[in-house]
């Protein structure tokens, strides 16, 4: 079984029982969007977090090694991404990406954002025009190194 025929397991075994990524996440001990990420193939999910959600899930042992099987990271389904979430973060990127890098460097000087040592939190904020969606990217900052 592949990660992504694994993750396909646990969107629809999440369906058929009801269950939360939140009560996922709770049940590894794990923060809910890395619980997702790694469900959907982005990383290795530890043996025993992996036997928890396919007990969970009442899933079998072929889900559990492709969880815990090392990922190829970052692989989306086409360069550009075609689903309307996922392509707004892209376009994010396009229009504030030059102003996220310039502010970085000049807060941090010449270096990157990790995204090995990285946090992130996805959270819904109130407010009277229409509730707001808050992504919190939090890595740390890697300078170059000559």
């Amino acid at each position: 079984m592949t990660k992504k025929a694994a993750g396909e397991a646990v969107l629809a075994a999440k369906q058929r029982l009801g269950i939360g990524w939140a009560q996922l996440a709770e049940a590894i001990g794990r923060p809910p969007a890395w619980t997702v990420a790694a469900l959907l193939g982005q990383h290795p999910v530890p043996e025993a977090e992996a036997r928890i959600v396919v007990q969970v899930l009442e899933l079998d042992d072929d889900v559990r090694w492709a969880l815990q099987a090392q990922p190829t990271r970052g692989s989306l389904e086409s360069p550009v991404p075609t689903d309307p979430t996922i392509y707004r973060f892209y376009e994010v990127l396009q229009v504030y990406g030059p102003a996220i890098k310039e502010l970085i460097h000049e807060e941090f000087g010449d270096g990157i954002m990790s995204a090995i040592n990285f946090r992130l939190d996805v959270r819904r904020e109130a407010d009277p025009a229409g509730d707001r969606v808050v992504v919190t990217l939090d890595g740390k900052f890697l300078p170059y190194q000559w």
